[in-house]
């Protein structure tokens, strides 16, 4: 995908997470989240061609001016959206489908010292609140809500409520399954 596109499905997907957006060039200036986004996929592609520590350094550059900390080596899907920012921190093999939505103070964090698959997998769909925390391998399904200050620490299914600490799922009401169409669909 060309990268002006890129920018406009970024802000369009901002735009229609946040109630508050006003106009694209408010969301282009003044979103944090966004912009750290945007910081991850320069250093991401540092990262795949090999450049480990410039891309490293740049990220943390970009953690220093958003408060958001991304691992070059974590996969993100498209419209990802990350609300208010601050002190969201996902680790390197961290995965995050499509239209997936972050706020505040979220952690996507490591169980494990070994170098393998040791943060969690977000499906398509998925919102975390703010302050939880989900931390290991652990899968959460697509289109599963994950409330605030939960603490993750085991799978969940798709279509899920997932809270407490330690969390536990539970089943959304069948009238909440289906997703929004307006709301995923993107005509850029």
């Amino acid at each position: 995908m060309p990268v002006i596109s890129r920018l406009r499905e970024d802000v369009a997907a901002a735009r229609r997470r946040d109630p508050a957006a006003r106009s694209a060039t408010e969301v282009l200036l003044g979103y944090s989240g966004l912009h750290a986004i945007w910081g991850y996929r320069v250093t991401n592609r540092l990262w795949r061609r090999g450049a480990f520590l410039p891309a490293r350094l740049l990220s943390q550059y970009v953690r220093f001016l958003t408060g958001v900390e991304i691992h070059p080596g974590a996969t993100i899907g498209r419209r990802f959206f990350i609300d208010h920012g601050m002190g969201v921190v996902i680790g390197e093999t961290a995965e995050i489908g499509d239209d997936v939505m972050l706020y505040h103070g979220v952690t996507l964090g490591g169980r494990s010292m070994l170098h393998e698959k040791r943060h969690p997998s977000l499906g398509d769909g998925v919102i975390v609140g703010a302050g939880a925390t989900i931390l290991g391998p652990v899968v959460i399904g697509e289109h599963s809500v994950v409330g605030a200050q939960a603490v993750v620490l085991k799978d969940a299914p798709a279509y899920s409520v997932i809270t407490g600490m330690p969390a536990t799922a539970k089943p959304r009401s069948p009238r909440e399954k289906a997703p929004d169409e307006e709301f995923f669909s993107y005509n850029i």
